[in-house]
């Protein structure tokens, strides 16, 4: 319990030794670097660290740890088994953590706290036959990065893939907007939410989730989610988009937005904490909770946000609610 509430972390990454994202996708990165070259790569980075090293100021956030300081996956889920203990928090969904047969078994060591998500591209010629077999590993939804894949995330070439969703009864976690930090991608085919739209039309028993507020396409967002009933939004990370934006956005905005466009119902919690010795990013859940509050939204409504519907899709059982 976190102030009277259960609190279930819908959207983390496990900071394993291996490359966190599916080989695809990380075959998809390399081949854009190589694109680029390694001394221009080298010029973007350069150029966008104060921006990044600005975001770590302004939350208090220490430096990662370097590769060589990692512990081993062992320890790593040691660590945050402490930390979910030390918060309050009920358990943490990893959306990534190493592939889908490293994160089931990382999830086995401590089942009902750790829930993984399978990922990998759609578009793999065994995608759909990948994904039911991460589900009978343990893996308990599907996440993907959309500026990440290739092809266009509506080609019905992936409608495979959303009819086993639909006969797993799993949810379908999708990064639209733009991805990675300071430096990272601003526009991409599939970039914005409402290329969901189709998919989502013609799969409406499917859960699926828009993380990061729509992460800069707040308006397409929405209106994805008043065309599709089943489109979700979690809060998670610093969302710190919002001051790439017009006007004066702000994360309490958001909520109120969300709130009384698509109701609490569609909202979901999120941290997208990851990396030591950060551990659980409690400075977004202690402000989230606080926005939630302060916008006088009555004590079911806030569990509903903070665990309720993150256990309604998970099919978890919450004290709280029985």
């Amino acid at each position: 319990m976190h102030q009277g509430f259960e609190i279930i972390d819908f959207h983390a990454h496990f900071p394993t030794n291996r490359p966190w994202l599916s080989d695809e996708l990380e075959e998809t990165i390399k081949r854009y670097e190589a694109q680029i070259g390694p001394e221009r790569r080298r010029i973007l980075r350069e150029r966008a660290r104060p921006y990044g090293e600005h975001w770590r100021r302004m939350w208090g956030f220490p430096e990662p740890e370097p590769p060589e300081a990692h512990p081993g996956d062992r320890e790593q889920a040691r660590r945050w088994l402490a930390e979910l203990d030390k918060y309050g928090i009920r358990a943490i969904v990893f959306v990534t953590g190493g592939g889908n047969e490293h994160l089931a078994e990382i999830c086995s060591w401590h089942p009902g706290r750790f829930i993984g998500f399978a990922h990998h591209s759609p578009f793999l010629p065994d995608a759909a036959e990948r994904l039911k077999q991460a589900v009978e590993m343990g893996l308990r939804g599907y996440k993907l990065l959309a500026p990440l894949i290739e092809q266009p995330i509506e080609d019905p070439a992936a409608f495979p893939v959303w009819e086993m969703c639909a006969e797993l009864d799993i949810p379908v976690l999708i990064h639209f907007g733009i991805q990675g930090g300071s430096g990272g991608i601003a526009w991409h085919q599939n970039i914005n939410p409402l290329k969901l739209h189709n998919v989502a039309k013609a799969f409406p028993e499917v859960n699926f989730v828009i993380p990061h507020f729509g992460c800069a396409w707040e308006r397409e967002t929405l209106q994805l989610a008043w065309s599709c009933p089943n489109v979700h939004v979690d809060t998670s990370g610093s969302n710190q988009w919002v001051r790439w934006v017009p006007g004066n956005v702000t994360v309490k905005y958001l909520f109120r937005k969300y709130y009384e466009t698509i109701g609490p119902e569609r909202i979901i919690f999120g941290s997208d904490s990851s990396w030591f010795p950060r551990g659980f990013a409690i400075r977004y859940l202690q402000d989230q909770l606080r926005d939630c509050l302060d916008l006088n939204m009555p004590d079911e409504h806030i569990q509903m946000i903070f665990a309720g519907n993150a256990a309604r899709l998970l099919k978890l059982d919450l004290a709280m609610t029985g």
